[in-house]
């Protein structure tokens, strides 16, 4: 346990360039706390103490406004940033060196007591404000951009965005995605694109037809016009 609350204080390190001391992140640094305080909560939880577990949780989640289930498994280097608002339910399942910012919850969608929660691979990023949902599994090396909601299964290697989420973005083979979440695609700007190239593909062809039209004579249509006798 202790080599695994060492690997988060370095892994703040690694993905907050604002970090400056090891004091600095065991006194202020909230997600740092409420990771420390599920690792105790797990402990207790796995050991069918489960009141003191639960207690543990509740503690945590009233000093840092995270919430985190002592059943949740977490792996290694696990960092949340900011972390206010964020809940990860009984069944999840997170891998090694995965970054949370606030916000972000990872739900269930039953009340039935089954595997109900997602379980997220290695190297995921998910970002602000992000639900994930559902007993879905998260490739590793995943990106899920902020404010998604992701209710299927991701392939590793992909960038999500979208409500519901959508894969916007895949990198084939074990090549990881090396993007700044600053450049996350946009499938909003790209879909609006595709709709205004295709409404000036339709004017064009109404101006043809329309172009057609008027260089028809009066002599022309009236020839084709019935006479009033063939009307009588």
């Amino acid at each position: 346990m202790l080599k695994d609350i060492r690997d988060d204080i370095y892994s703040v390190f690694e993905r907050d360039p604002a970090a400056r001391s090891v004091v600095e992140i065991l006194f202020c640094y909230p997600g740092f706390h409420a990771v420390s305080f599920h690792r105790i909560a797990h402990w207790f939880w796995t050991h069918r103490m489960y009141f003191i577990g639960r207690f543990m949780s509740h503690m945590g989640r009233f000093f840092t406004g995270i919430e985190i289930h002592p059943g949740a498994k977490i792996g290694k280097r696990f960092f949340i940033d900011h972390g206010m608002g964020v809940v990860v339910g009984e069944t999840a399942e997170i891998g090694d060196n995965v970054t949370l910012y606030h916000g972000v919850t990872l739900g269930g969608t039953t009340w039935q007591k089954i595997k109900r929660h997602p379980t997220i691979g290695n190297n995921v990023v998910i970002g602000s404000g992000a639900k994930v949902l559902g007993p879905v599994t998260i490739g590793d090396n995943t990106k899920i951009g902020a404010n998604s909601v992701v209710v299927d299964d991701v392939p590793p290697n992909s960038i999500v965005a979208g409500i519901p989420g959508k894969v916007v973005f895949r990198v084939e083979g074990e090549k990881r995605i090396q993007m700044d979440s600053a450049f996350m695609p946009d499938p909003q700007s790209k879909a609006l694109a595709n709709l205004l190239e295709r409404v000036k593909e339709l004017e064009e062809k109404i101006n043809k037809n329309r172009n057609l039209f008027e260089g028809e004579t009066i002599t022309d249509v009236q020839a084709d016009k019935p006479s009033d006798k063939h009307l009588q």
